[in-house]
């Protein structure tokens, strides 16, 4: 009796003893194996770049991230709370990487709550729903000083750039100042329309495009002429500058070598610097076209400043006032580029819709070059190429259009260029007594020359230089004093989105697209097409042949009088069977269409009873497998004890 007690004990003890060690286990493997994962997904779309890991172990200072979600509002919508679970995946990955350097906050904003005042308090927009409610679904991001970085809201067309905009976030969390934008140019950027006569009369309107550059970088004017691009400027905007002579020249190629990147806007016909003056006159001081001369080519884009790009397909619809009867027409020489024409894989462009452009050149890969030439937007194959002296001489639109022959080729209108790079010149120039004349001690060194670059270059170059002016992409209004901007195409956003990845460290400007979540539903999408191509010609046969049987029978009855007269046996006749024949016809596009949909349900019926009943049932007999082969071997060990 004894013995059998100190045996129900011995196995109670060593049950507590199981179960003890059990929460230990657990709760060692919840600290020690927290960040451990496997990523078996086809893109590994949570596994970290090798770009984001660099941007974290550069962190100096932690940097706190709250991540608004409306959890249970959100509940209703799959496509929102799908992608939400991927955001929070990657931030939680991001915070255990960081080493401690990532503080992560998970913000629920109920509804009328002080979080939701919050959120924004902070910039956040959320999505209304048809209820009233508001759905947060955004980040923000602080430093121990004052910097503040935001995305206010999750949209779905950016998921596949949603690892690049997190760290691109703490990485501007992470520089204690604002980067150095540099811009070499003839536009009266910083004066607007009127330029200098407007602004000495205190009447400047910026350009709103600059008003947004100066509200997220620190902007360094630099004059068209110089011999060094100073060390503070991360990036420089060469935007339809003056001739630039040598030394000039070899200060942006060196800045280039020494690993500076570069957005040139050149231009073959400025509208804007022909009408930016008083009264829609020519700027003072004004240049008709742009070129970096041998720059271009040694960056490895040869460009064209002698023709200008029309597009028949893309023409912007302008006002005439030639006709009375037409007061709009197409003009082929200024664009609106829609989102079908942008390189879907560049994060510059991925999510632009449309920009508006005027009398824009051409860009070509230029042979032997180092670098690679990586079209971002390009026009239809709808367009011709003019002489720029054609387009100087004033051709009216509707003149353009009569002569109009299209060349049945897309050109690039802008491109990204990276990759190494050769310098332009072979040795330093000479500094002339003139350039020394205009500067200071400090300013008349050139820099040290460098054959090639230090690194792999990153360099966009755009034919354009009109999408800099208000007119083209913006309507302003004024309220209280206050320029208000209604966009009306995305060129500030093209612009800003280009300097942005530019200011970027390669690491940064390493990361790319990854695929969405979502991933589309292949198999139903081929079904769907086949089945389009399989019934869509029996469907098209029998609406014509419905068709003419009411018309026939129409006829017929237009024949026999119409209303009121009684038709002949063998007309009844033919009517009976008109309308039976219009019945069997009717029936069978009933069936054609109802067979639109056989096949892809039968395939939902199928993934349904795979998911809902034969993956249970196929666990349930493993499961009862493995017991029975348990079952077995303890028998036999049993009967091999006794």
């Amino acid at each position: 009796m004894n013995q059998t007690h100190f045996r129900s004990g011995y196995r109670i003890a060593m049950l507590v003893l199981l179960a003890v060690l059990f929460l230990a286990i657990n709760m060692f493997s919840n600290v020690v194996f927290r960040s451990a994962q496997v990523d078996l997904t086809q893109n590994r779309l949570f596994t970290l770049s090798q770009g984001t890991e660099n941007v974290l172990d550069k962190i100096d200072e932690p940097i706190t991230l709250k991540f608004f979600y409306s959890e249970r509002l959100a509940n209703e919508y799959p496509q929102i709370r799908t992608y939400a679970g991927r955001v929070r995946d990657l931030l939680q990955e991001i915070r255990d990487r960081s080493n401690g350097k990532i503080i992560l906050e998970v913000i629920d904003p109920e509804p009328f709550s002080g979080d939701e005042d919050l959120a924004m308090s902070l910039g956040l927009k959320g999505a209304r729903t048809t209820e009233g409610d508001i759905i947060y679904f955004g980040l923000v991001g602080t430093n121990l000083v004052d910097g503040i970085e935001q995305i206010p809201f999750f949209a779905d067309e950016r998921q596949q750039y949603l690892e690049y905009d997190v760290t691109r976030l703490i990485q501007n969390l992470n520089r204690p100042e604002k980067p150095v934008l540099g811009i070499v140019t003839n536009l009266p950027m910083d004066t607007g329309a009127g330029g200098l006569m407007e602004a000495m009369r205190g009447e400047s309107k910026p350009y709103m495009i600059y008003e947004e550059l100066r509200e997220r970088f620190t902007i360094e004017f630099l004059e068209q002429n110089f011999v060094r691009v100073p060390s503070k400027v991360d990036v420089l905007l060469v935007a339809h500058p003056k001739p630039l002579n040598d030394t000039t020249l070899y200060a942006i190629d060196q800045f280039v070598m020494r690993g500076g990147r570069v957005l040139a806007a050149v231009d073959p016909h400025s509208e804007v610097s022909l009408t930016a003056g008083s009264n829609g006159q020519p700027v003072q001081g004004h240049t008709e076209y742009s070129d970096l001369g041998p720059l271009l080519k040694a960056w490895g884009v040869d460009f064209d400043r002698k023709h200008i790009i029309g597009d028949r397909k893309l023409a912007m619809r302008v006002a005439t006032g030639l006709d009375a009867r037409r007061q709009t027409s197409d003009y082929v020489l200024w664009l609106t580029v829609p989102k079908s024409n942008f390189n879907p894989d560049d994060i510059v462009t991925s999510n632009i819709d449309h920009l508006n452009l005027a009398t824009v050149g051409e860009l070509r890969a230029e042979k032997d070059a180092t670098t690679k030439f990586t079209p971002l937007f390009w026009s239809s194959e709808d367009s011709e190429v003019y002489d720029l002296p054609y387009v100087k001489s004033g051709p009216t639109p509707d003149e353009l259009l009569e002569d109009f022959k299209p060349s049945e080729k897309q050109h690039v209108i802008a491109a990204r260029l990276s990759g190494p790079v050769r310098s332009a010149f072979s040795q330093q120039p000479e500094l002339t007594e003139s350039d020394k004349s205009k500067r200071s001690d400090s300013q008349e060194k050139l820099e040290d020359y460098l054959a090639e670059s230090k690194a792999d270059a990153n360099i966009i170059v755009l034919a354009d230089s009109d999408l800099f002016d208000d007119r083209f992409w913006v309507q302003i209004q004024t309220y209280d004093g206050q320029r208000v901007a209604q966009p009306i195409a995305d060129n500030a956003q093209f612009v800003l989105s280009a300097i942005d990845n530019l200011m970027g460290s390669d690491d940064l400007i390493s990361l790319r697209a990854r695929e969405r979540a979502d991933r589309p539903f292949v198999v139903v999408d081929n079904l769907r097409r086949e089945a389009d191509r399989h019934f869509l010609a029996e469907q098209q046969r029998l609406t014509a042949k419905i068709s003419e049987t009411e018309r026939r029978l129409v006829d017929l009855q237009t024949q026999t009088g119409g209303e009121g007269m009684v038709p002949s046996t063998h007309a009844q006749d033919e009517m009976a069977k008109f309308r039976a024949e219009l019945l069997s016809s009717r029936k069978a596009l009933r069936d054609v269409q109802r067979d639109l949909r056989r096949d892809i349900d039968r395939l939902a019926s199928q993934v349904l009873f795979v998911n809902v009943a034969l993956m249970p049932v196929i666990v349930a007999v493993l499961a009862l497998g493995i017991a029975f082969i348990r079952h077995r071997r303890r028998k036999a060990r049993a009967a091999k004890g006794v």
